[in-house]
This record gives C-alpha cells, structure tokens and sequence, in this order.
C-alpha cells in the first residue's frame, strides 16, 4: 500500500521550512543517560518558534497554498500549539487565519494565538465536535482548514524534526516521539525508517488516552472520549486516516505513561536541564526516564515536543512533583 507521505516529501519540507523555523538544539544530560542506561540526545522542539514543532508542519503546509487559497486564508482547530503555529506561519505568509480552539485551553496558548494576528474561534472540547465546527465556518467563508495532524504537508512537515535529530546526534538505534493524532509520528517515523532502517520507532501516549495504542491492537481506528490528562496536546480522540496507516507500517509499539510521571519529567527537565517543558512535550522522555521504555546501551532520540505551559499552572505541576 502506497502511504500518504514519502521521504521525499520530509525532505522537501526541509527545505522549504529552511531559514524560517528554528533548527532547534540537541541536547544531552549525564543524568538523563545514568537513568536510562543510554546515549540519549533530546530533540529540543520546546525551543521551536510558537513554542513547539507544530510550526513546523503548519509553515510547509501554508507555504503551499494558492494565490486563491492565500486570498481566502486558513482556518484551523487546536488546543493550542497548532493554533499558534498557524497564527505565526500566517502572519509571515501574508495570509490571514482563524482558528477554533477550546475554551479551556491554557491562557497562554489563547494570548499566544490573539497576539500572532489570528481571530479565535472559541468552542466546548465536551460538547461541541471542532472538526465539524471548523468545517462549517470554513464553508461559509472559502477558507482553506489545515488540520493539525492529519493532512500530508503537516505531517511531513514534522517529520524534519527527526531528519536534523539524524543528522545532527549521528545513527540512533531508537526514537521515541509524542503521540496525540499521530502528525508528528507519522512524519518523524517516515524520516527514521528512511535514515536507519533498523531503528527502532516508539510512541508514547497518556495512559488517560491510549486510543493510537488500542488502534494498533485491533487494527483499526479506534475512537475514545476526550480523555482526561494534563497533557492537553495529546487529548485527541482518534488517529487520523492519513496518520493512522503510517503508524501501522513504521511505528514499532506504542505505549504509555501516567500523568504523574509526566510532572516528575518535567521537573527533571527544569532542574537539571533548565528547560521548560509542557506535559505533552514530556511524553517521550517520561517512557525512557521513567523505565517504561528499556534499551540499554542504545543510542536513542526523544522528541522534546514543546513548551507551552502556563506559569502559574507549571509552577503547581512542579511543586506536586
């Protein structure tokens, strides 16, 4: 079966995102490898612009637009750090972007949003189905939706997150990447599979929302409920039709971890990496960290995938720790 996005595609974004996204540091810590008991290199998308890699999917796919399409704009729906993503790649393409996003989301990603340039589209992620909301406006007004996962140029686009890992930590043995509706997974799995054969490709969910994990197993899309978990990016539902068959072929198990262990993982990354990590962007890390996942002796990347957190909100997660 032909998948909905090839090397070429990843390595094409590359180029097209070269210049305008961050080539974001990656990094080390002795700490991090005397606990897992490996070469781990940390893929530090936190440092991203937007504050995540979704900028990185978001930029590739509204650089592609028509002049039409530019005219018209493009209408996104996010829980924050594809809403971001948009907002800026908008705002830097000329074209003029609305996003839906849920009410609850934190402040800060709202605010972030607003001040890109963006209007915001605000909706209930218990009651209301953004997808058919974001949908409906998109009709009324002509406007383009970029999903935030599931859309080839997204989920190429994310995938050069892993090809600078590659490239610049050298052959890994193993990568363990975030998994919400699988954009980001999808593309960094066709980069690895493509860079290293042999390497081995793990997602990591919230044990809260496990629906990618319980796909696999049946085989098919499973949809959940809005699942209840700090790590709001990763509240998704479902897989998406174009990510879900990617996963299938080149992701070789997903798994998952407690909210609890993401808040020790973020305290690790703030003492001793001084780094600001939202709970989503730790999930990765927290499977190695915290001993779900065990390769020892391996070289392994982790995708660090961002960093939007709340202040004040970060601070108590901390102090729970």
């Amino acid at each position: 079966m032909k998948l909905p996005i090839s090397f070429t595609d990843v390595a094409a974004a590359a180029g097209r995102i070269a210049g305008v996204a961050h080539r974001t540091p990656v990094l080390a810590s002795r700490t991090a490898n005397a606990r897992a008991g490996a070469a781990v290199h940390f893929k530090c998308e936190n440092l991203q612009r937007a504050g995540a890699f979704k900028f990185r999917g978001a930029y590739n796919a509204l650089a592609q637009f028509t002049p039409e399409q530019r005219r018209a704009g493009a209408l996104a729906f996010s829980s924050g750090n594809h809403a971001q993503a948009v907002a800026l790649a908008a705002r830097l393409l000329g074209i003029r972007a609305a996003i839906v996003m849920p009410q609850d989301a934190p402040q800060s990603k709202l605010s972030a949003t607003r001040d890109y340039g963006a209007e915001l589209i605000l909706y209930d992620r218990y009651r209301e189905d953004r997808e058919a909301l974001a949908g409906r406006i998109a009709a009324e007004r002509g406007m383009t939706v970029v999903p935030p996962y599931d859309h080839p140029q997204v989920m190429a686009g994310q995938g050069t997150a892993a090809l600078e890992l590659f490239e610049d930590a050298g052959p890994l043995d193993a990568l363990l990447v975030c998994v919400g509706g699988g954009g980001l997974i999808s593309g960094c799995a066709t980069a690895a599979r493509h860079l290293n054969s042999a390497c081995r490709v793990i997602g990591v969910e919230p044990a809260a929302g496990n629906d990618v994990q319980r796909s696999l197993a049946q085989g098919r899309i499973v949809r959940i409920e809005v699942p209840q978990t700090i790590a709001d990016g990763a509240q998704t539902t479902h897989a998406g039709a174009f990510t879900f068959p990617v996963i299938q072929a080149l992701v070789d198990e997903v798994v998952t971890v407690t909210d609890d262990a993401l808040v020790r993982t973020m305290r690790f990354f703030a003492e001793r990496m001084k780094l600001v990590v939202e709970p989503t962007g730790c999930l990765a890390a927290a499977a190695l960290l915290e001993g779900v996942v065990k390769l020892p002796d391996a070289r392994i990347g982790v995708i660090v995938s961002g960093g939007n957190v709340d202040l004040g909100r970060y601070a108590a997660l901390l102090a729970q720790a």
